[in-house]
């Protein structure tokens, strides 16, 4: 999904003249963590609006973004054991045009949280670690979200999890951890997939009113 030039883009989130809800995943060097969030994510909108996942665009970026790189080897390994296309990825460091775009930023961690949150853009109402967005969306009745437009639907479940960031703390600050695999081997990325898979299918499922298919 190809982003469009700065001078496209609202201030508020979203291009001018093209109305598509946007995630933006974030963590350290745009070569593990993120890019196996965007790529699962997409996997699972592919499987569950076919072609009406084009209605959520999927990025990633990272704070100290290895700009241009491939993502590592065994990020992509993951990713194909679970059907997902690695191909064609190039890391990107953050900057404020992605989050100025974003409709949802979902970070590895709290500290990439708050550096979104300080780059400002209103950034606060939309930012949360993937856990913490996870638990969020776990309490949220689907009955309240708007039906029919996933756009819509999406953005209504932004805003209720932000009502309810105060009120539904983690157990603890490493809940809301996804530890970076960077340098490790094959079996620790499995693991890390395996916590980001198991955090984004709630999220999924909420934003398009479609659960999971079980096989």
């Amino acid at each position: 999904m190809v982003l469009t030039s700065p001078d496209e883009r609202g201030i508020t989130g979203g291009a001018v003249g093209e109305d598509r809800f946007r995630v933006l995943y974030v963590c350290t060097g745009s070569v593990c963590r993120s890019p196996m969030a965007e790529r699962l994510t997409r996997l699972e909108l592919d499987r569950r609006l076919g072609d009406g996942a084009a209605q959520i665009a999927v990025r990633s970026a990272g704070t100290w973004g290895h700009v241009g790189a491939p993502m590592e080897a065994h990020a992509a390994t993951v990713l194909a054991e679970y059907g997902a296309d690695p191909d064609g990825f190039h890391g990107r460091e953050l900057i404020d045009d992605h989050v100025i775009e974003a409709d949802l930023v979902l970070t590895a961690t709290r500290d990439h949280r708050a550096q979104v949150v300080s780059m400002g853009h209103a950034a606060g109402l939309r930012t949360f670690t993937l856990k913490e967005f996870t638990r969020l969306v776990r309490a949220i009745d689907p009955a309240t979200l708007p039906d029919g437009c996933v756009i819509d639907r999406a953005r209504a479940l932004v805003r209720a999890a932000a009502a309810l960031r105060g009120w539904l703390l983690a157990p603890n600050a490493e809940a809301d951890e996804v530890y970076d695999p960077y340098g490790a081997p094959v079996t620790v990325f499995r693991h890390i997939g395996a916590e980001i898979h198991s955090a984004l299918d709630p999220v999924v499922t909420a934003l398009t009113g479609v659960p999971s298919r079980v096989s």
